[in-house]
């Protein structure tokens, strides 16, 4: 089992937005199972595949999806959720857009 909780010390959670939160407890109630990519420890782009099983919020971690192979993954981190845009695409797409040789 993957444990990404490891995220959450290197950024603060960030609430996310309601629409984020109905489509993960949507996810739930279809058993809808996919690929979930995120941020995971220190940045660096992970990902998980299954169902979503559970929410857990963890009130100094944050809030976080728990998928149907255990793994634990903090749902402000979520890349993409079973090919839908979560609620770091844009921090993901802000970094694919950037200039690498720009200094």
């Amino acid at each position: 089992m993957k444990d990404n909780q490891n995220s959450s010390k290197e950024t603060s959670y960030l609430p996310i937005s309601w629409d984020d939160m109905e489509l993960l407890y949507t996810l739930i109630k279809n058993k809808k199972e996919g690929k979930v990519f995120f941020f995971g420890k220190d940045g660096q782009l992970d990902e998980t595949k299954g169902h979503i099983t559970a929410i857990h919020d963890e009130k100094k971690d944050g809030v976080y999806a728990i998928m149907s192979g255990g793994d634990k993954v903090r749902v402000d981190r979520i890349i993409t959720i079973f090919g839908q845009v979560g609620a770091a695409y844009d921090e993901y797409e802000a970094f694919g857009n950037a200039c690498m040789v720009c200094k």
